[in-house]
């Protein structure tokens, strides 16, 4: 439920109790978009009553109290300087060490029927809410004029410590794609190989525009013809149904798509009202399902015992889909072409013994347009644990404080998973065994998506 007040809108997490039997109930309102949602079943509670036209109605009468409810209680961020990494230790007691490295203790499978019971809900959650509930209370959206050189908006993506901004075509009045961390990755690959046209003095004068045309042979993304095939921005409008919006970002590989409101079809009028992303989505699916636990069945069960994400694989097993990870030893090279190839979001940085150090995000690369480290830094030679450094400079507009690496344990429940990658920043989760940080899996946002939405 909510009400709206001259401090805006306020949520209150409403329970609804049926107890007058059957097999299977639904709720519908126009907090529901008219969809029916299953209600689980409870013990009864005498809050319904008989109307003056035979049927039966429950009643609900909200207090002060219910103002004061948190809807999501998100984690804190360590406190202290030493540490960028964070894991939570409740149940490091339940994994146990086999010559695999890998063995955890025997849990219960996932039922097929508490599979679908759990997809149909949030099925029916995503169709039923729009992209306008993703849209902040306050906030600010940075869009870059796609005639601004190259080398200005890599400074603007660190200086405001996003990895990605929208794109604006003014001569064309519109929305014409996104500008984003990985772009700059494909830069820093040109101007480290031998023979590449792109030099640190066409950063200066070279326009966004004129990258993305570049980017687009470099794809070899032509046609029959010659001419160059423009690839369409991949865009939600806020009517949109959080599951069209999800659909998007897994279907084009994007992380983030623009929310942009038109009057019509044909207006100049565009309006860029936010970024979602997977992790929005799911911030909406944790708070919704938060005090109804039961309704999705799958939420308590340990990770491990689903099928979601890429896992080292024990002895003798096949690895389909090897873990892509690096030494601190390891060139800034290798790391971006990992990036590339791999198509992952970040890597973990082990030791000698798999034990996870740190990881290296996409995001990070932006780093080196601090002081113009680009201009004098060689790819190959330069190592990730200089990289590294470059990025925690504890003299840099974010410090060296800021958690960068998350971690979860192979037996931690899903819906601890879903709330750690809900959090804005978070793409992916690296499961780590307990006390010695063996790496043993990765779990991302769009894998969680995938299992969710049965993908």
């Amino acid at each position: 439920m909510d009400y709206s007040g001259e401090g805006g809108m306020v949520l209150i997490p409403t329970r609804f109790v049926w107890r007058y039997g059957g097999r299977i109930v639904c709720i519908s309102g126009s907090f529901t978009g008219w969809t029916q949602w299953p209600m689980t079943p409870v013990e009864g509670c005498p809050t319904s009553a008989n109307s003056n036209i035979g049927t039966v109605n429950t009643i609900h009468l909200t207090t002060e109290a219910n103002y004061l409810t948190p809807m999501l209680s998100p984690r804190a961020p360590p406190s202290g300087h030493g540490s960028s990494m964070d894991v939570d230790n409740e149940g490091f007691q339940r994994v146990v060490r086999s010559s695999d490295r890998t063995s955890p203790e025997p849990f219960s499978t996932v039922s097929e029927g508490d599979v679908d019971v759990s997809r149909h809900r949030i099925a029916v959650f995503l169709s039923a809410h729009k992209a306008y509930e993703l849209l902040p209370e306050s906030g600010k959206v940075i869009a870059l004029d796609v005639e601004l050189p190259v080398k200005q908006a890599f400074h603007i993506l660190h200086e405001q410590g996003i990895s990605m901004a929208p794109l604006w075509d003014f001569s064309n009045g519109k929305f014409v794609g996104v500008l984003s961390a990985m772009d700059f990755i494909l830069i820093m690959r040109e101007l480290g190989r031998n023979g590449s046209n792109l030099t640190e003095e066409e950063l200066e004068t070279h326009t966004i525009s004129a990258w993305k045309e570049a980017k687009s042979y470099l794809n070899n993304q032509i046609n029959g013809q010659g001419a160059i095939v423009p690839r369409q921005l991949v865009q939600a409008g806020p009517d949109d149904s959080l599951n069209e919006v999800a659909l998007k970002i897994l279907q084009s590989g994007v992380a983030t798509v623009p929310i942009i409101h038109s009057p019509s079809a044909d207006s100049p009028n565009k309006n860029l009202l936010h970024l979602a992303s997977l992790s929005g989505i799911l911030k909406c699916i944790c708070r919704f399902f938060r005090h109804s636990p039961g309704s999705l069945p799958v939420l308590q069960l340990p990770i491990c015992s689903i099928p979601l994400g890429t896992w080292v694989p024990k002895i003798g097993e096949p690895n389909h889909r090897p873990l892509a990870m690096l030494r601190p030893s390891a060139s800034l090279s290798a790391a971006l072409n990992l990036l590339i190839q791999a198509q992952v979001s970040s890597i973990p940085i082990v030791d000698d013994n798999d034990s996870l150090l740190d990881v290296y995000s996409r995001s990070d690369i932006t780093s080196l347009a601090r002081d113009k480290i680009y201009t004098h830094i060689n790819l190959e030679e330069t190592t990730i644990h200089q990289a590294l450094q470059y990025r925690d400079d504890p003299f840099s507009a974010f410090g060296s404080n800021v958690q960068r690496c998350f971690m979860c344990l192979r037996t931690d429940p899903l819906h601890k998973v879903l709330e750690r990658l809900s959090q804005p920043g978070v793409r992916r989760l690296v499961v780590v065994e307990a006390g010695s940080k063996h790496v043993e899996g990765i779990v991302s946002l769009s894998d969680a998506f995938r299992f969710l939405m049965g993908r």
